[in-house]
């Protein structure tokens, strides 16, 4: 059976997300599938799977915020800058001093959009290799500083009179933030190595971790025939992107993928910009391009057939 649409998968740890897309393809019996962000596979959360035709959206689901759970320990730091790597260095147990109001600060500091090095133990490419193959190779390279931005930072919990103390936070973030990194440039603030010891993510846009389904969960779905039951209409998801509702006969020509003039509305001051179009019974057709200088709107991505069935049912009725 062919499904269609994101399947909000929660991860297990000691999965890679493409292990998680390899076990559905088994479930299920389909190879159209796409993850929609790498987890490390100690990492466990939110995992948006988008299924058949919804791979075409893995690219704007990518681009939602995300939020993540995330513990930090003080004194301790990492070649891979979480718990998974090897020791680089360790202070003495009981050396670090920190106050509450001095942690919370320091996290609150990093509100706003940052400057971030890649860790060498990532998946971005230099001269095209992965940084975590010349990490694994003992090489270290000059890596560019990225912009990303943290919407929201929370305190969680804090346990600063251990030996290595400890705080838990919750971050609303961009895509391409990496939680490791904030963890050891949070310590470096404080004058202190830093290692991120655990992480979740709990949310992928509107997708919350209560709301996803675990593999075996997903599985028995699977067999009773109600695993559609469980799937989202990726346009639903992608709520980035302003929507329009065009005429009967604009939809035909959208299904057909030509352009449209762009309706009357907000879209003539925001030109150039990705819109979501749907027909008069609120059928999604596609994603289409605003041009500003010819006022038309041009197909990026075009659902034609969803149209068509929806045009067939009406017809029949």
């Amino acid at each position: 059976m062919n499904y269609e649409g994101v399947l909000p998968v929660h991860k297990p740890a000691g999965f890679t997300s493409h292990d998680v897309v390899a076990k559905l393809r088994r479930i299920v019996g389909m190879k159209r599938i796409g993850h929609t962000g790498t987890l490390d596979p100690q990492v466990t959360g939110v995992l948006p799977l988008c299924l058949g035709r919804a791979t075409r959206f893995v690219e704007y689901i990518q681009e939602l915020p995300k939020q993540y759970e995330a513990e930090l320990t003080f004194g301790i730091s990492t070649d891979t800058e979480d718990w998974t790597g090897e020791t680089i260095e360790r202070l003495e147990p009981g050396s670090i001093k920190l106050s509450e109001t001095e942690v919370r600060s320091a996290l609150d500091s990093f509100t706003g959009t940052i400057d971030q090095i890649p860790p060498m133990y990532s998946a971005v490419k230099v001269g095209g290799k992965k940084l975590y193959e010349l990490a694994r190779e003992g090489k270290e390279i000059e890596r560019k500083s990225r912009k990303v931005d943290i919407y929201k930072m929370e305190t969680l919990a804090l346990d600063l009179e251990t030996d290595y103390p400890k705080v838990r936070f919750r971050v609303l973030c961009s895509k391409g933030t990496y939680i490791r990194t904030l963890c050891v440039d949070i310590g470096k603030a404080l004058g202190y190595p830093a290692v991120m010891t655990q992480l979740v993510r709990s949310s992928t846009g509107s997708i919350t971790l209560d709301g996803c389904f675990t593999l075996e969960q997903i599985e028995e779905k699977h067999r009773s025939g109600e695993l559609s039951s469980l799937l989202i209409p990726a346009d639903r998801l992608v709520t980035q992107l302003p929507s329009v509702t065009v005429t009967t006969s604009g939809a035909r020509h959208a299904a057909q993928g030509k352009s449209l003039p762009i309706p009357d509305g907000p879209l003539h001051s925001q030109p150039d910009e990705l819109v979501k179009v749907y027909d008069p019974d609120g059928v999604f057709i596609g994603i289409f391009k605003a041009d500003g200088e010819s006022g038309m709107l041009r197909p990026e991505k075009v659902f034609a057939s969803q149209v068509q069935a929806s045009a067939q049912v009406a017809g029949e009725n």
